[in-house]
């Protein structure tokens, strides 16, 4: 009641007629824009949710051998990780609604006023572009030399005798990791038969 006597109404909002949900600003056009900006978060972890589903629609609906692949086979990493996309979708989620928020990024040591440094991210998405180009052709260690000697010129390395010999290195063994201990073919090249 107000102090007049009439009945006191609840506040709504004039565009949908909906009673305010006080405290909160929600039912007002301008309190839940509010409120969406505030709770954001929920989107990374709706994000999260889909992408988990996604994963575990992927690996459940897999056609696969069990028998040939062992106790563990192919479905299990997907399976594992979709789950934990789900698990860390709910748990944000609770904790953004709880008034949990992220923290604002103030450690790192950026100049935000600088340009992007769009010569690296070309040179990088080049020498990604080439490998997956020349893999077919020269092979992996050919082409995976080529990926990480690239690579870590675009980043800003110069060591022109150095670079090329680490390159090399880093791609055999991984091709001797992928091709011969896990299992998982690499196309060789013309150095398949000196591998």
């Amino acid at each position: 009641m107000t102090p007049t006597g009439t009945p006191e109404t609840p506040n709504r909002t004039e565009a949908s007629g909906a009673p305010e949900v006080p405290g909160t600003g929600i039912g007002t056009g301008t309190g839940a824009r509010s409120w969406l900006r505030e709770h954001s978060e929920i989107g990374v972890g709706l994000l999260l949710l889909v992408l988990g589903v996604l994963v575990l629609t992927d690996a459940l609906t897999m056609d696969v051998d069990i028998a040939q692949r062992g106790p563990v086979g192919p479905r299990t990493v997907p399976i594992v990780v979709g789950i934990g996309l789900l698990v860390v979708a709910v748990l944000l989620t609770l904790d953004v609604l709880r008034g949990g928020r992220g923290e604002a990024e103030g450690g790192e040591d950026i100049d935000l006023a600088e340009p992007s440094d769009w010569r690296t991210v070309l040179l990088l998405a080049g020498v990604f572009l080439g490998n997956a180009v020349l893999i077919g052709p020269l092979g992996f260690p050919i082409s995976g030399a080529l990926l990480f000697w690239g690579s870590a010129y675009a980043l800003g390395s110069r060591h022109h005798h150095r670079d090329p010999l680490i390159a090399a290195g880093l791609s055999l063994v991984t091709y001797f990791v992928f091709n011969n201990l896990l299992g998982v073919p690499l196309p060789g090249g013309p150095l398949m038969g000196v591998l």
